[in-house]
């Protein structure tokens, strides 16, 4: 598989960003099949800009908005519109759009559209790439659950992807598949053929706060008691905030942590954002889920330690790439906005751990997430399971 990175910082005027964006794929050579994957500012007109790219390129496009991108060639970026052009003649792209989904329905649309997609390609599913939203509203339906349908469905098929971000207003994101724009579908890209993909996810949290508690009493993404309190109360107890409005951004530098048990004795640790309090109830509402019994601690997000967990990544992919009979050509990797947050001034660190790193040939996009989907190996069996994270930084390569 082949592919080209192609970036415009333009976002007013819709006919120079096409045009620019145009330019950069001039040369490149589009084989049999082809996809589009695009990142935009949440200001931007996806609609418009849509509209002018189909008026050259007939691939699907899908993709959604994101606070700052990363570039193979450039770095970071924090305004504009990245495009990722895959192409191949001997891989396969079946690509859909669920209809909006809702805690009744998510399973049963995910399931739907999977097999549709499924029944149209010539090969074995080697590789689901997806992007949805962040939970809300009625909604209420948890990363890590939209995560675990599509696993289910797909059989233990590696899934990686990402949610939609913005400019942490949190109410601006969307997701695009061609002329479609949402924010409460899932966008799912099923891939067959000569792909041999390879993961890395590595999080960030080496320091926790004086914050010890077990979850006796949860459901899904809620979280109603710690010991013997409601969760609210458990916080007030702590001295910890309650009354912010943007309760969101007030914990995007403490997560919340906890030791994911498998049944083969493997053990994963995961972070979540803590998306609002239910004062009336005293719940906690995750963007993740939380299982009863998990001790809870609350970690602490730094700069170096964020530096660090992102070389480490590029080090082993950069290792896989070398070691793989595939002409692994391109990387996407998706950080968590909170990582990005912890940067502060140095806002381009990621990007430096690997410019000026990447074999010839190789391309990179990615963005900064309000989640990300990725698979990570048990510390025991080896083996990889498909997860909803945050706070964490993940690299697709194939």
């Amino acid at each position: 598989m082949n592919s080209l990175t192609i970036y415009t910082n333009e976002i007013d005027y819709l006919e120079e960003a096409a045009s620019e964006l145009f330019a950069q794929a001039e040369g490149f050579v589009f084989q049999r099949n082809t996809i589009g994957i695009l990142f935009a500012e949440d200001e931007s007109d996806y609609d418009g800009l849509y509209e002018l790219l189909s008026e050259k390129w007939d691939f699907p496009i899908i993709g959604c908005t994101a606070m700052a991108v990363l570039l193979g060639d450039r770095g970071y970026c924090g305004t504009g519109i990245s495009v990722m052009l895959l192409t191949a003649d001997d891989c396969d792209f079946s690509i859909g759009m669920t209809d909006e989904l809702n805690s009744e329905n998510f399973i049963e649309e995910i399931s739907k559209t999977y097999r549709e997609l499924k029944s149209s390609l010539p090969g074995e599913v080697k590789l689901v790439l997806t992007y949805g939203a962040m939970s809300i509203g009625d909604r209420n339906v948890s990363g890590d659950e939209l995560v675990r349908a599509i696993d289910i469905i797909a059989g233990g098929i590696p899934i990686y992807g990402a949610f939609a971000s913005d400019g942490l207003s949190f109410d601006k994101f969307r997701l695009f598949y061609n002329s479609k724009t949402s924010r409460t579908a899932q966008v799912l890209v099923l891939i067959s053929g000569n792909i041999d993909p390879r993961f890395i996810c590595v999080n960030s949290i080496e320091n926790r706060a004086n914050f010890y508690y077990e979850v006796t009493k949860s459901h899904s993404n809620k979280v109603d008691r710690l010991g013997s309190e409601t969760f609210v109360d458990a916080l007030i107890h702590e001295n910890l905030e309650v009354k912010s409005p943007g309760i969101q951004g007030a914990y995007l530098l403490t997560p919340f942590v906890f030791t994911l048990k498998k049944h083969n004795g493997d053990s994963i640790e995961v972070a979540r954002t803590l998306m609002s309090l239910d004062r009336e109830t005293g719940s906690g509402n995750f963007i993740g889920g939380i299982p009863e019994g998990a001790s809870l601690s609350i970690g602490i997000i730094n700069q170096d330690d964020v530096q660090r967990s992102v070389k480490k990544a590029f080090d082993y992919i950069l290792n896989e790439l070398k070691s793989s009979d595939y002409d692994c050509h391109t990387l996407l990797c998706n950080s968590c906005l909170a990582r990005f947050l912890a940067l502060a001034s140095n806002i381009t660190a990621e990007a430096e751990a690997y410019t000026g790193r990447l074999p010839e040939g190789v391309s990179l996009m990615g963005m900064y997430a309000d989640g990300e989907i990725c698979p990570v190996k048990g510390d025991r069996s080896g083996l990889y399971y498909n997860l909803f994270h945050n706070f964490t930084f993940t690299i697709l390569a194939f």
